[in-house]
């Protein structure tokens, strides 16, 4: 072991063992949130409902691993390498654990496993009494067997849950509703399908065609029926189905903490939309971005292509898929790749650009299933992709530009929005460190 990874362990080590002192003092009432898509915009939409009844504090950015956690058990922002960032922090800790200060009555912890045992690291950490999983998918399969092992790694957010705890669980998918017997908690479940507890139906885009072609969407709306009680909801400017989901969850989580279900539902509006998770962006020559530039995965794209699906265009504007590499699949990634491939040719999306070595399998895919080669575009980055877009869009098109981290397409987005001086605001990872 090399000093520099002795160091980070040790680091860990330190910020997990002051963290359980942190909450052993403090005694905060602990929301675990994972799954393979959709942890964010739950933990946001959990904040959302609760915020105005409660003193709540929940993970800042992606703050969801064995720095992260502790950081938002502490109140503070990574300091990176910068030594005296860290001594500030740890001035803070001694504060917190000497004197009495006034620390969140709720924590809401979203929980990432990149490998095997993270989550019950981070639950040991900080014990749960509300645990939510929203989906399983593959993701991070290069350090999971199987999919199946992904659900067991994610299983351990609920297994450890008392009988008076809340398991609040996606009926829709099956690996989710699989671990029921897998806690004492008491359960509450939620999804589109009639056996949720709380069921969301008749979910419309609100949306029209402005006078220059261009889509305009304000929202989604959707009736929510909880125990015989039905009532209508509304999410500004959103597409995205899986934020319904979000939603559910959070409403979820406020009636196992006694909440109103019209008050939960009131709050909803007020939800914050996170950068990079489908998010709707004027486009240069009336155009309209979907930026779901934060990250990627197969179960996350097939999301986000139905959505794009959905929405209605001028009659000579086209709709474009560019994706990049969904990583960490190990030997899942071919197929993966080329099963998205296979769903843009069956959608019948006008065009298809590709970046990175692993994204060529989504074109080989595409291709081999009848899409014409005419319509299909590789590139090595995403500068290339962006300098090729910006000569070919044009008034009314629908630009849908989603992949991993490491692909980096928001610089896509950046490029092709009309406003790119509110980046930094609009963006995914524009802060120094990323540059």
């Amino acid at each position: 072991m090399g000093t520099l990874e002795y160091m980070i362990k040790f680091l860990h080590k330190i910020l997990a063992y002051l963290a359980k002192k942190v909450i052993k003092k403090y005694n905060p009432l602990v929301i675990g949130v994972t799954g393979s898509v959709g942890k964010s915009s739950t933990k946001e939409a959990i904040y959302t409902v609760l915020r105005d009844k409660f003193n709540v504090r929940c993970s800042s950015k992606n703050y969801n691993n064995e720095v992260g956690l502790p950081l938002t058990i502490f109140g503070s922002l990574s300091p990176n390498k910068n030594i005296a960032g860290w001594l500030k922090i740890f001035l803070k800790i001694g504060k917190m654990l000497l004197f009495q200060v006034n620390y969140p009555r709720i924590l809401i912890l979203e929980m990432a496993a990149d490998h095997p045992g993270d989550i019950k690291y981070l639950v040991n950490i900080a014990p749960l009494k509300i645990g939510v999983i929203t989906a399983i998918g593959l993701t991070h399969t290069e350090f999971f067997k199987n999919i199946n092992s992904v659900a067991k790694e994610k299983q351990n957010l609920i297994s450890n849950l008392g009988e008076k705890d809340w398991a609040i669980l996606n009926i829709d998918d099956e690996r989710v509703m699989a671990m029921v017997d897998k806690t004492s908690a008491q359960i509450l479940t939620f999804g589109l399908s009639e056996k949720a507890d709380i069921q969301a139906t008749e979910i419309q885009i609100c949306q029209e065609l402005l006078d220059a072609g261009t889509p305009q969407i304000k929202g989604l709306t959707f009736k929510v029926h909880y125990k015989g009680s039905t009532v209508p909801a509304f999410l500004p400017k959103t597409i995205s189905q899986a934020q319904i989901y979000s939603a559910l969850g959070a409403i979820a989580v406020g009636l196992a903490l006694g909440l109103n279900l019209i008050d939960i539902i009131k709050t909803l509006p007020k939800r914050k939309a996170l950068p990079g998770r489908l998010t709707m962006i004027h486009g240069i020559r009336e155009t309209l971005i979907l930026d779901d530039t934060y990250n990627s995965s197969p179960q996350a794209v097939k999301l986000a292509l139905s959505s794009l699906d959905k929405i209605k265009i001028a009659p000579r504007a086209r709709k474009w898929v560019v994706l990049g590499d969904m990583l960490e699949l190990g030997k899942l990634s071919k197929n993966a790749h080329q099963e998205i491939g296979q769903k843009i040719y069956k959608m019948n999306f006008d065009y298809l650009v590709v970046v990175g070595k692993e994204a060529k399998q989504i074109s080989e895919g595409a291709e081999r299933s009848g899409m014409a080669q005419a319509r299909i575009f590789n590139f090595e980055n995403s500068l290339e992709a962006a300098d090729f877009l910006q000569s070919k869009i044009y008034e009314g098109d629908v630009i849908l530009i989603k992949g991993s981290q490491g692909v980096r397409l928001e610089k896509i987005v950046k490029k092709l929005m009309l406003k790119p001086e509110q980046a930094k605001k609009l963006l995914v990872r524009q802060g120094k460190e990323w540059r």
